[in-house]
């Protein structure tokens, strides 16, 4: 085995780490309403489609600002990502990643929201970031007589 082919296979494990890292992230920002690590895992002019149901946004501070708006309208999210499937091209990749979001929201109480997101990342000066995040909403589900009986968000009498 060369040391090109070794250093390029070294080089795809760890682009792989870092994206999947990024998808975590985004999910723990939205989560934890964390203004900063959701600003770091974007590169400038990064456009985030959220489609009808959420809007569509481009630029770090019009996505920083759409974040204020659902934390608004959804004090509590809770994101699971799970199955991404990432093609890495040298400093270009891109990735699907399925979506599963039980949120509070202030008008229609719990709800549970599926989806598939499709992203594109740029590594730039040795920096993996979305350049693009579009959202395939499957369902926004409220949930009926859905009520936390224990742990932070539960309901208190």
């Amino acid at each position: 085995m060369n040391v090109q082919t070794l250093d390029s296979r070294l080089d795809a494990l760890e682009s792989r780490f870092a994206l999947e890292r990024l998808i975590a992230e985004y999910a723990q920002a939205f989560d934890s309403h964390d203004e900063k690590l959701l600003h770091s895992i974007w590169h400038e002019g990064a456009l985030l489609s959220l489609g009808d149901a959420f809007g569509n946004f481009e630029g770090v501070e019009a996505i920083l600002e759409s974040a204020r708006l659902n934390w608004q309208k959804m004090p509590h999210m809770h994101h699971w990502m799970a199955n991404p499937m990432i093609d890495i091209d040298g400093d270009t990749a891109t990735g699907r990643a399925a979506v599963d979001c039980l949120c509070t929201h202030v008008e229609l109480g719990p709800v549970q929201i599926s989806g598939l997101y499709h992203d594109r990342f740029e590594r730039r000066d040795g920096r993996w970031a979305f350049v693009e995040r579009r959202f395939d909403l499957h369902f926004l589900t409220p949930l009926v007589n859905w009520t936390p009986v224990a742990g932070s968000e539960s309901v208190k009498s």
